[in-house]
């Protein structure tokens, strides 16, 4: 068993992203074992020494452990195999035998299962077994995965759920058989997890309805889609066919609808639009408001803490990774950023480089540096009326 002392060892070599990318361009072998690398573009993570061609820097994630790159949509390279090696970090060892007894716990039927469920997966519970404290247990899993074992263990129930709707389970025998105590705890987590009902997503998401508008706001076109539960897409442009295409790509299952004024559905939509402009104008600095998007349990931690920089202000990404515990995963918060559904609501444009660079924006640089210009000013007028 591994003592207490052996969990806080940190690997001395291959810690940062440029030495870690220089043993994958050397293909070096001593890498193996201390982290892996995943390619955007494939989809592939592979071993630092793998011979497949080498990969673009900018298409390129390092992850601690295998199980992280798999925990963040990944699959293993075939030519490599990179689940096979053996870490030098004491920590993976231990995080990746906590990642299989709750896999373990979570793939239990029965019908104690079935009662206890999630109560079953406790901090104390996988600590022990490991010889590690709760605090040292989640710290490692932080480290390694990114995540807290109990954010690994939604992300497997939700996979498992996932897998059994789409083979025709009813939603009933599916929840119980992904490990959920109850229907009131998937149906409270359905929305931000699959962005759906549960019966919606067994039927690939046909009969998920997101009702759109598009309107005028100061830097062009904006589309702003919702469903019920909250917003889902908030898109920047000149095109409305182009935006609407977005949309459809986005959510290429789902039953997208141009909203029609005065209609039941449409009353939240025109509210969220009404006060997504108004913040635009900067007029509403506090943009609080519902989402409904699809995202892994990395996306989601940046997401929230992207929420949390205030008005008038930016973060770099490095600041943003330290924040949520990763400082390692700056291009992975990059990343999440750039892949974020709804603009504005989440504000991604007011994440930076380190050097004050605005890096990339999906909707334009030019449209980011106009909503950081306007931000900084509505944030000096106000200030200024305060001192008054």
């Amino acid at each position: 068993m591994l003592n207490r002392k052996n969990i806080e060892l940190q690997p001395t070599a291959f810690r940062e992203g440029e030495s870690r990318w220089r043993a994958v361009q050397n293909r070096d072998r001593a890498a193996d074992g201390a982290f892996v690398y995943a390619v955007r573009s494939t989809g592939i993570y592979c071993r630092p020494s793998c011979a497949a061609r080498k990969p673009r820097r900018e298409q390129v994630l390092f992850f601690a452990a295998a199980d992280a790159a798999e925990e963040s949509g990944f699959r293993p390279c075939q030519r490599c195999f990179p689940r096979g090696v053996t870490s030098s970090d004491p920590r993976v060892e231990i995080v990746a035998a906590v990642c299989r007894e709750i896999d373990a716990r979570i793939a239990e039927i029965g019908a104690d299962a079935e009662r206890e469920g999630e109560a079953r997966i406790t901090l104390s519970s996988l600590s022990t077994p490991v010889g590690v404290s709760r605090h040292q247990l989640e710290r490692a899993f932080r480290s390694i995965m990114g995540i807290t074992p109990r954010q690994y263990a939604d992300a497997q129930r939700m996979r498992r759920l996932k897998s059994q709707l789409k083979k025709g389970d009813d939603v009933t025998t599916a929840l119980y058989d992904a490990g959920f105590g109850s229907s009131s705890r998937l149906y409270e987590r359905a929305p931000s997890q699959l962005g759906m009902t549960p019966a919606a997503y067994g039927r690939g998401g046909a009969g998920m309805q997101i009702n759109y508008t598009i309107a005028d706001s100061r830097l062009g076109r904006v589309l702003v889609g919702a469903t019920e539960r909250g917003i889902s897409a908030v898109y920047l442009g000149e095109s409305d066919a182009k935006l609407l295409g977005e949309l459809r790509k986005e959510y290429p299952q789902a039953d997208i609808l141009k909203d029609e004024s005065g209609t039941v559905k449409s009353k939240n939509l025109g509210k969220w639009v009404g006060q997504i402009l108004s913040h635009l104008d900067g007029h509403a600095p506090h943009l609080d408001l519902p989402t409904d998007v699809q995202a892994t349990a990395f996306q989601r931690r940046v997401w929230e803490e992207l929420r949390k920089i205030p008005y008038g202000t930016t973060r770099t990404y490095t600041q943003v990774a330290r924040s949520i515990g990763k400082p390692a995963a700056v291009r992975a918060v990059a990343r999440a950023c750039a892949t974020n559904p709804v603009s504005v609501v989440v504000p991604c444009h007011r994440v930076v480089r380190q050097d004050g660079d605005l890096a990339g924006y999906r909707w334009g640089v030019g449209r980011k540096r106009n909503l950081l210009d306007a931000e900084s000013a509505a944030g000096r007028a106000r200030r200024g009326k305060s001192e008054d």
